[in-house]
């Protein structure tokens, strides 16, 4: 017997039992006992509006989805939509300068975030269906799914590259110009995200006081949505949204554990039909086998024995699109030029801050000036007239026109692998050295770019799957990480990777010349690579 056929055993049993007592309740004669059959009902109509995930279809809005279809969200989520702070993401391409390599990646956050809601939800009905005795709330399903809606909404123009690239080079710029710096250390948009739902708490609560309690939602609900955007990081419990009991609830839209949550898996999907690449991992089955077991005394979001393989091929899709796309040779460089503008544009890493220039590192202060900041800024800078922006509009005028840097060169670093400033400098001992072919061209050092680009599976140098718990047919209840033996062997031995890559900056002059500039880069970059500089 499956675990769903079991789940509604139970329920077909509870149901005979009330059955069998309401009748014998009614046909009493004893107003005391009528009294008490009507309490118990009262009751039972308590426990099923708390715990029942039923909710009417006129309550409900139908979003047509190219990836999962038509989805169905809750009118709480709907008012969160439909407030500024959520539209805003309409604006903010979910890829961001990759799209200018693949055409079809010009998808946003807006319907990536849709995504990842619905498939909150539909993992929390499985998890409610399979296992009643979770005690999984209404409550619980409304504010897991409001957290999916807005885990993104912190995410700022050209989307990760803002808060990897713009804001560190914001603060290092700050700290060599001694100008006053307080944006926060190792800012992430997941902060934005929660300053961000807090907004749209206040606007929605402006407009209506009761919206959320309508709903049966307090504020330690609210609390536990922002835990849930951030995601539990800590050993020990120290959460007001939820007890320690309701922990695996933690795991679904941010999974610090393993990785695994309905976050990746809508923009894996919705990211391979965009790009046109082969989507192998299938979320639809790993949802059929999920369960909840306690594993080290803590309950966990597992998957049955044998789906590993399937997760496997999660974190497989994962090194896939990054090295594919997230991290495409010219998609790299061109998110590279949109910060650049950014950092060109930014008035306040400027002495006397300029008027005519724009706000964008100190954006992250408020929400109100957050929410102004997307990638429609590039066409703002694009059509200003102004001398301050006038670099910032010839670094993305050379984007519009395809003046990037050239490609020169790619190598796997070997595990004595070294820091951007070390491979720096023996790239540039490498062009002092070189000789060229053609006597006619000279190489400078200068004119060229060296980045270092990682790729993994997640987790570093680590097994991922190492990290997720499985449960067998015959052992539900019990679960535990993968065996070797259970596992394809035809997994790799290594888990990450980095990249060494090479641009010839300049891109103006001669045609020819600069033809022949690339060509002998290319050799020496060569040359460079079977010496023993650490690369393969």
């Amino acid at each position: 017997m499956s675990l769903s056929e079991q789940a509604r055993k139970t329920i077909s049993d509870y149901r005979k039992s009330l059955q069998d007592l309401k009748k014998s309740y009614e046909a009493s004669e004893e107003p005391e006992k009528q009294q008490l059959w009507e309490i118990i009902k009262d009751e039972l109509q308590d426990v099923l509006k708390k715990y029942s995930l039923n909710f009417s279809k006129e309550q409900m809005k139908i979003f047509n989805d190219p990836i999962h279809g038509h989805m169905e969200l809750h009118p709480l989520l709907v008012k969160i939509i439909d407030t500024p702070q959520f539209q805003r993401l309409r604006h903010i391409k979910q890829l961001g300068g990759i799209y200018l390599v693949y055409p079809g990646a010009s998808h946003n956050r807006f319907e990536h975030s849709l995504g990842v809601a619905y498939l909150a939800g539909c993992l929390v009905k499985i998890l409610h269906d399979n296992q009643p005795e979770l005690n999984i709330t209404k409550q619980d399903f409304l504010c897991v799914q409001i957290a999916g809606l807005c885990h993104d909404l912190g995410h700022g123009p050209i989307s990760h590259s803002f808060e990897r690239r713009v804001i560190p080079e914001a603060k290092k710029i700050k700290k060599s110009k001694r100008l006053p710096d307080d944006i926060p250390e190792n800012w992430e948009h997941e902060q934005m995200s929660v300053q961000m739902f807090d907004d749209i708490v206040k606007r929605l609560k402006a407009e209506n006081e009761d919206v959320f309690e309508e709903h049966g939602l307090g504020d330690k609900d609210v609390t536990f949505i922002k835990e849930l955007i951030k995601g539990a990081k800590k050993l020990e419990w120290r959460y007001e949204g939820r007890d320690e009991d309701k922990s695996f609830l933690y795991e679904i839209v941010a999974n610090k554990h393993n990785g695994i949550d309905v976050d990746k898996w809508d923009y894996f999907a919705r990211d391979c039909h965009h790009l046109g690449i082969r989507n192998s991992f299938d979320h639809q089955r790993l949802l059929k086998f999920a369960r909840v077991c306690k594993v080290n005394r803590r309950k966990h979001i597992c998957f049955r024995d044998k789906e590993a393989d399937n997760v496997y091929d999660m974190f497989r899709t994962r090194y896939t699109l990054h090295r594919q796309a997230y991290q495409h040779k010219m998609g790299y460089i061109i998110d590279t030029m949109f910060a650049e503008a950014l950092i060109l544009a930014d008035r306040d890493l400027q002495e006397g801050k300029p008027e005519d220039m724009l706000k964008i590192s100190e954006s992250i202060k408020t929400a109100e000036d957050y929410s102004k900041l997307t990638d429609e800024i590039f066409e703002q800078i694009s059509s200003s007239t102004s001398d301050n922006l006038k670099e910032a509009r010839e670094v993305l005028n050379k984007i519009i026109r395809r003046k990037l840097p050239k490609f020169v060169g790619e190598a796997r670093l070997t595990e004595n692998s070294m820091s951007k400033e070390e491979l720096t400098d023996s790239w540039k001992a490498a062009v002092h050295k070189y000789e060229p072919a053609d006597p006619t061209v000279s190489l400078s050092a200068d004119d060229f770019s060296v980045y270092v680009v990682d790729l993994d599976h997640g987790m570093k140098d680590k097994n991922p799957i190492e990290k997720v718990f499985f449960y067998s047919k015959r052992k539900p209840n019990e679960a535990s990480a993968i065996k070797d033996y259970q596992l394809s062997s035809f997994l790799p031995l290594r888990f990450n990777e980095e990249l060494v890559r090479v641009y010839y900056k300049t891109t103006d002059g001669n045609k020819d010349e600069l033809k022949k500039k690339v060509e002998e880069a290319e050799k020496c970059f060569q040359d460079w690579c079977k010496s023993k500089f650490g690369c393969l």
